[in-house]
């Protein structure tokens, strides 16, 4: 059990409408047994842009500026403006460590993880600039945030 956290990325599709002109195929399999997907029924297709595991400093910036302070575990749209929004902070942490309590704190929580600005702290950093520098750069989706625990 832990804080684990998702960034994902949904690309409309809208296969069902014949006037998109959508074409393509989709083969997929689970172990040795093919999925049976209905291409033409396909209405988006998600794709996970990040993961972190007990990241309690980014998941508190979520709940705080995109979730509006809501701490439920539901699915919440993240524009390119939240992302850049965090992007900055990320960088200005990693620029200077003895900010990170102030720009970027640590969250304490059931089953979140430690609290320290340690080495785990700022690898979550590092892998965080990644993610937000890749949906920043993307205008081909829509991405969403969901946390569990």
């Amino acid at each position: 059990m832990g804080l684990d956290m998702y960034l994902n990325k949904e690309v409309y599709v809208g296969a069902e409408f014949k006037h998109r002109n959508v074409t393509g195929k989709i083969k997929i399999s689970v172990g040795k047994e093919p999925l049976p997907v209905n291409f033409q029924k396909v209405v988006s297709i998600t794709e996970r842009a990040g993961y972190w595991r007990k990241a309690n400093a980014i998941h508190r910036w979520f709940v705080e500026n995109v979730q509006d302070g809501e701490d439920n575990c539901a699915r919440y749209y993240v524009s390119t403006e939240a992302a850049k929004r965090l992007l900055s902070l990320v960088e200005a942490v990693l620029a200077d460590y003895s900010k990170a309590a102030e720009l970027l704190p640590a969250a304490s929580g059931f089953f979140f993880g430690g609290t320290a600005y340690d080495d785990y702290y700022f690898d979550n950093l590092r892998y965080t600039k990644e993610v937000m520098e890749a949906v920043i750069a993307d205008k081909d989706g829509d991405y969403y945030y969901q946390s569990s625990w």
